[in-house]
């Protein structure tokens, strides 16, 4: 915050910032990404009361000094919050809300720094009560619950997948890319995947009304009868 005078009101920096993130390295990781974001969106498109953000700034400082103040998650999320399209997450301007869930995909380029300086700043400016990270690649998964100021690593469940208590969510590993999975352990569709379910489910209740017609024709139901 950065103040005029002594007697004047502060002066806030711009809140409508644009994003400075540099692209994604590779395709498998920008299609993870995708998958996070609109499997999670599908789910709760009920919802008005949070905010996902991919590949985005978090301007958390009024410095606004690259190196140090300025981190863009891979993957984020932020609760009880307006659910609108943003340029950026900018924390003053948003009630001083941090995300409530972090991911980190890791490359060959990030994934030191995703596990120490992102880490320790994720756990200690930022607070955010789940931090996980995944390989693409060599599929090292691995979630963190912040527990007394501390990260602790979540435990597995039998399936191996980790439980995000932010999200009510299970994350696992399915066919190579890390999916959402409900607390009764079904997984969390894409809208592409929720069509193509959708169209199965109406061609078995077609077949089955085939089915019962042919029935009803042969025991000599005449159905066109008044």
């Amino acid at each position: 915050m950065v103040q005029s005078s002594k007697h004047d009101a502060p002066i806030f920096p711009p809140s409508d910032l644009l994003s400075n993130e540099p692209p994604l390295e590779t395709y498998r990781h920008l299609k993870q990404l995708i998958l996070l974001l609109t499997s999670l969106e599908r789910l709760w498109r009920n919802r008005q009361d949070f905010f996902a953000g991919g590949n985005m700034s978090v301007y958390y400082s009024t410095r606004q000094l690259k190196s140090e103040d300025v981190r863009g998650p891979d993957f984020f999320v932020v609760l009880n919050t307006e659910r609108k399209e943003r340029k950026s997450w900018v924390v003053w301007d948003e009630d001083g809300k941090y995300p409530n869930f972090i991911l980190e995909i890791l490359s060959d380029s990030t994934a030191k720094n995703d596990r120490s300086l992102k880490k320790q700043l994720y756990q200690d400016i930022f607070r955010t009560p789940n931090y996980f990270l995944f390989d693409p690649y060599t599929l090292e998964f691995a979630g963190f619950e912040l527990n007394y100021h501390q990260y602790q690593p979540i435990i597995a469940n039998e399936q191996g997948w980790l439980w995000s208590h932010q999200l009510q969510l299970y994350l696992g590993i399915l066919n190579e890319q890390l999916r959402f999975f409900t607390p009764d352990g079904d997984l969390v569709p894409t809208p592409e995947e929720a069509e193509v379910i959708s169209n199965q489910r109406a061609n078995v209740a077609e077949a089955r009304a085939e089915q019962l017609l042919r029935k009803l024709q042969e025991l000599g139901v005449d159905l066109d009868e008044e």
